[in-house]
Formats: C-alpha cells, structure tokens, sequence
C-alpha cells in the first residue's frame, strides 16, 4: 500500500505515532461532512490508515457547530460531535470548485488508496473529480461513494438526510405502535447502517485492489442501507402480501420477546425457546409451569391469545417486584433478560468498560473527553481510537509538502488565491 513520502512525520501530529493497526500504511483522503462519510473514515482511521480530511477553506464540514461543545479556557468551542467522528485524521484544506483546487485533487488521488466522499449523488462528477476522472490518475484507487440514494437510479441526484433513507427505505413505516403514526428509528441508523456498509466495500475492494492493482467505485445508499434492516418485511411481502405495520415492542411472531415493565424501569425478557422458558420457570419458582400443557411449548406461547391471556401476565407478576438490575444479575446469565438502560447507565457499565467502548482522549486546551471507542475488536491489530479531530486546514502545509511535494513558495501562493 502506499506510504507518505518525503519525510512526513505521521507520529509529529498523533500522539504515540502512526498506529500499528490492520490498515497501517493505506492513505484514504476524506471528502465528508457530517456523519456518514466522517464515521466511515473514522473507523479506516482506528484501524490504522492514514486519513485525511479534506475541507472547503470557507465552507467547512459544518458538523463543527453541532453541539455538545467542549470550551477553552479562552472561550473558544469546539464540537464533541464533529471530534467523536473525526478523531485520528489530520485535517487540510482544499477549494475544489477551483482549477488549482481540483489539480491538487488528482496528485493526492494519484498518491492515495482510498478516496471517501458523501455528496449528492452526480457531485464529484460535476466538480471533474469524479471516479471516472481520478482511475486515470490512479487506476487502483478505491472510490468509496455514500449518498441518499446511490449514484445510479431515478432518485440518483435527490438529496437526502438520514430521515429520507428512513422514510424511503421502508423502516419508518413499520416503527412505533399499533394505531398510532409511524415513529423513526431514534438514532441516524440511516446514516450509521451506511457507513458500515462503506467500511465493508471499501476493505473488499482494497483486497481485490492489492491482488490485481485494479480499484473500483463503492456506491452506497442510505435507501439500499435500511432496507436492509428491515429483517423479513421484504419477503413477507413477496410471498404472503403483506405489509408490516407498527408493533410496537412486540415481535411479529416471537413471543415473549419485549419490553416488560419491573420495580424501577423495564426489562427486555427474550425466553422464547422451550429451554429458555423452563428455566425461567424454575428461577421464579414455579417449575410445574414448564410442563402446563396450554403453554409448554414454543409454538403454543407463539399463540397471541395464550401469549396475552397466560404468558404475559406471568411475566409481568414475577418482574413487577424487583429491581431490573436485580432482575439481569438473576438471570441474565441463563436466558435473554437486559435490563434497559439509559445512556447514563451504559456509560458506567460494567460489561462496556471492559469492553473499552468508552474511551477518554485529552484536547489540549480543552481538556478530556469521553467518546464512543471502536466496537472492531482485533486481536493482533487492535483499533487505536486516540487520536484527535483536527481544527480546520491543521495539517494543510505538511501535507502540501510531504505527500504533494509543494514548494514553500508554491504553499504561500496557493493561501494568497484561497484555493487552501
């Protein structure tokens, strides 16, 4: 894979120095704003490649004003939302609706692996620094494009927010409770569910780029991402016509398998199995119910008129008095039982800490914070998510002269016509 020439330092600007992670030594130059593009480089970035976040000089990713924000000592803000999706990177920046700018573009692309950007569908192309035109500057480059849509179809040039792919991609209109209107997914899992998917397409094709020095176009979706999730509405209506409407908490047809209420808050209880089952039986003292001919089977307890007129409320009486926490530490190492937990509540436990699922980076002048780590867990290569976002344009000059090979005088002229 490419590495940075001319003497760049990668560990003068991440603390502790270049990660010796999976992707160490692939170069991604990052075209993003926002989430969905930023999350997908970020997570190249934990594991190991070398990222490079590339902003309009007047116009950068304004995902810099989302709050929460962190403020100095001299009361200047910096976003938490824009650091948790851009740790690790080093940042420049770069006017591409200018011939410099776009000229600029084409030696990084010549030099990089990856190229990752989340515009509207048709942008890049507009700008003449699609994929079409940057494989001839580099024919192994990966091109790793997310947008709304996709970059083929009828909707191809519509734009979109994580609400669209939701409401398109069919998820939107089964969420939420019978009788009531449709509620979205309370996440971005539009914008999140793509992302992984452009992590996924971008390592298959950097694998296939490594074996024949042939890159490709990844197009991702946001619509194609969350019809994805939508587990078997696609083939229950294909082969039965139907079309899932709002359960609620409820499983189309598992049973039991939600949300239940206990002394303090709620539980999740998914003992459905058979096994399952005849051990909450006996955790709760009445083992003889394991063997109750009108509910001792699975396919019985799927029954919604014996799930509401028996099941249920024998879940709710044996949960009503305790505790949830109690109530997972009886359990919950023998059948599917969570408590359900506020983020407060996630943050301090146990099981994520362990996990380093947490993780504390200190921002010099701002002091430290604590964001989501990286949930790839890699035995040898572990993701290191310690690096810090970078302030806009940071690391342009150093760039500009290791990887572009830019004179010093070149730099200055490029900073008086504003194209960085």
């Amino acid at each position: 894979m490419t590495e940075f020439t001319g003497g760049f330092d990668l560990g003068a600007v991440l603390p502790g120095g270049p990660a010796p992670g999976a992707l160490r030594g692939v170069v991604v130059l990052d075209i993003t704003r926002v989430v969905a593009g930023p999350f997908c480089s970020m997570m190249l970035a934990d594991l190991g490649a070398t990222v490079i976040k590339i902003e309009h000089p007047k116009d950068p990713d304004y995902a810099r004003a989302f709050p929460p924000l962190l403020t100095s000592s001299e009361g200047e803000a910096f976003s938490a939302f824009f650091a948790q999706y851009n740790r690790n990177k080093l940042g420049m920046t770069l006017d591409l609706s200018r011939p410099e700018g776009k000229d600029l573009l084409r030696t990084l692309a010549g030099r990089a692996d990856v190229l990752v950007e989340n515009f509207r569908g048709g942008t890049m192309d507009k700008l003449g620094v699609g994929y079409r035109e940057l494989r001839k500057v580099n024919p192994r480059l990966v091109y790793t494009a997310i947008s709304g849509y996709g970059q083929t179809g009828p909707y191809r040039r519509r734009p979109a927010y994580d609400n669209s792919a939701q409401a398109t991609g069919g998820l939107w209109s089964m969420n939420g409770f019978p009788d009531r209107p449709p509620v979205r997914v309370g996440t971005i899992i539009g914008d999140l569910s793509a992302t992984l998917y452009a992590v996924i397409g971008t390592l298959a094709a950097l694998r296939h780029a490594e074996h024949t020095g042939e890159g490709q176009l990844v197009d991702i979706s946001q619509q194609d991402a969350v019809l994805s999730l939508t587990e078997n509405a696609v083939v229950s209506h294909t082969v039965e016509g139907k079309v899932p409407a709002p359960l609620g908490n409820e499983h189309p047809f598992v049973k039991p398998y939600e949300l239940y209420p206990c002394k303090d808050g709620f539980v999740f209880f998914g003992g459905y199995t058979d096994k399952f089952w005849q051990l909450t039986c006996e955790m709760f003292g009445e083992p003889e119910l394991a063997a109750d001919p009108e509910i001792d089977t699975m396919a019985k307890r799927f029954t919604p008129e014996v799930y509401e007129r028996r099941v249920r409320p024998l879940l709710h009486r044996w949960f009503a008095g305790r505790a949830k926490l109690e109530l997972e530490e009886l359990a919950g190492d023998l059948v599917p039982l969570s408590a359900i937990k506020d983020i407060g509540e996630v943050v301090a436990d146990p099981q994520i800490q362990a996990r380093d699922m947490v993780v504390e980076v200190e921002y010099p002048d701002f002091g430290p914070l604590r964001m989501v780590g990286s949930p790839v867990k890699l035995d040898l290569t572990p993701a290191r998510p310690r690096g810090l976002a970078p302030r806009v344009g940071e690391h342009t000059d150093q760039l500009l002269r290791a990887f572009a090979d830019l004179s010093e005088e070149r730099i200055r002229a490029l900073r008086a016509a504003e194209v960085i």
